[in-house]
């Protein structure tokens, strides 16, 4: 049995190698700046793009978000052998408007009548404060990694202690109103170490990935596995594309085109369901300087007027992995935008070999015309004060995914 430390305030916290039990210590920065990049890339092996150090500096003191990030470097006996990232994020009650506010319901406790009138009277106020072990803007796996001499039971006990211990010592204008874990495809184990310490699991809206089949070179042979119902919808879409030219972006083309980028992206922002995290201006032109190879945009034009992009990261398992786009809603029936960029995407992932592509989240059905099949992601949540639970069950609820029809472009085998 492990016997945890107890939670300290003040800077203390942040002392290195501060004991966890007999056997494991950690360390807690609040800046990127404090790591050790060679210990923190001894877990990450600097393969794994979204635990560069580089990459998580770019999503600290944006003036478009308010995220502050805790990096948690976990040590055996003295030698580094797990890293944990976690963001933290303040909520303004005008977030919650539309998620708790039922105008339609017949009887309402004095409770939520009290609640409601707060909301509508305090929209720039905090309302929650979120404490996510994960990345809140990309969707998967990237809040912690262990080397594989930590069992997994072990790994999943440090990181909930963890967790909750940097959690309670957090005095940064108020104390944390929630505890998220996010992505899994597959629960984590075992389930009763994470509900005898307070947290709910529950499934968020899916992953769409493509697997390219077995010989597949380039998109027409993909497309020609389609039914034929699905291959004339491909060969709609590209006639009225047809005239729009795409054009693989640079830096200094990012760069010099990075207002009408951003000005692209803020429409699908404006449209998000549940708008978590904006991001920083610069951060396009920022990514592709750090990742000259890895990340790459793509322009659509009408023109010579960018009317659409996308943006995307070569992973080094073979993965390419959709990232942020944008789009001029009012051009996108006429000219099949969404559904060039879903294609393009595909495209992309085949001429670089890649064996899997992930279009992300969102847009689940029309995905799925496209050939990607859903893959259910799993979070873990935890109430740290009153408003939180209060708002738990419909904040889970609204972040579940909607009813949606799967289809299936690829012929009847």
């Amino acid at each position: 049995m492990f016997s945890f430390c107890k939670p300290i305030s003040s800077k203390k916290r942040f002392i290195p190698f501060r004991k966890l039990n007999d056997k494991f210590s950690f360390t807690l920065y609040d800046k990127s700046s404090g790591v050790d990049r060679n210990e923190w890339q001894k877990i990450s092996n600097g393969g794994e793009l979204f635990f560069n150090i580089d990459y998580l500096a770019l999503l600290e003191n944006s003036s478009e978000t308010l995220l502050q990030s805790r990096y948690i470097k976990v040590y055996f006996n003295n030698e580094i052998v797990g890293i944990i990232y976690c963001q933290i994020i303040d909520f303004n009650a005008g977030v919650f408007e539309d998620l708790l506010v039922n105008k339609d319901a017949p009887e309402k406790s004095n409770r939520l009548k009290l609640f409601e009138k707060y909301i509508s009277n305090n929209k720039n106020e905090t309302l929650l404060r979120l404490f996510t072990c994960g990345n809140n803007l990309i969707s998967g796996e990237y809040g912690f990694l262990f080397s594989n001499q930590v069992d997994k039971k072990t790994q999943h006990t440090i990181l909930l202690e963890l967790i909750d211990l940097v959690g309670k010592e957090e005095k940064l204008g108020g104390t944390i109103s929630a505890i998220l874990i996010k992505d899994f495809y597959n629960h984590l184990r075992p389930k009763q170490l994470f509900t005898s310490r307070g947290f709910e699991s529950f499934v968020v809206e899916p992953n769409l990935l493509v697997d390219v089949p077995e010989g597949i070179s380039n998109l027409e042979e993909y497309i020609q596995l389609f039914s034929k119902k699905y291959r004339n919808r491909a060969k709609s879409i590209f006639k009225k594309s047809s005239v729009i030219q795409i054009k693989t972006l640079k830096f200094e083309d990012i760069k010099q085109q990075e207002a009408q980028l951003y000005a692209l992206y803020e429409n699908i922002y404006n449209k998000a369901k549940f708008k978590l995290i904006k991001l920083p201006k610069n951060y396009f032109s920022s990514t592709k300087k750090l990742f000259e190879c890895a990340f790459n945009v793509n322009g659509y034009y009408l023109n010579d007027e960018i009317v659409a992009f996308s943006s995307s990261f070569l992973l080094a398992d073979n993965v390419l992995e959709a990232h942020y786009i944008g789009i001029n809603y009012n051009l996108n029936n006429e000219y099949e935008l969404y559904q060039t960029i879903l294609y393009n995407m595909i495209q992309s992932g085949i001429e670089n070999n890649c064996k899997k592509i992930n279009l992300g989240r969102t847009a689940a059905e029309i995905k799925t015309t496209v050939g990607a099949k859903a893959k259910d992601l799993i979070c873990y949540i935890k109430p740290q004060n009153t408003v939180s639970k209060f708002i738990q069950k419909p904040f889970i609820k609204f972040l579940q995914p909607e009813q949606w029809t799967p289809r299936n472009p690829f012929k009847e085998e």
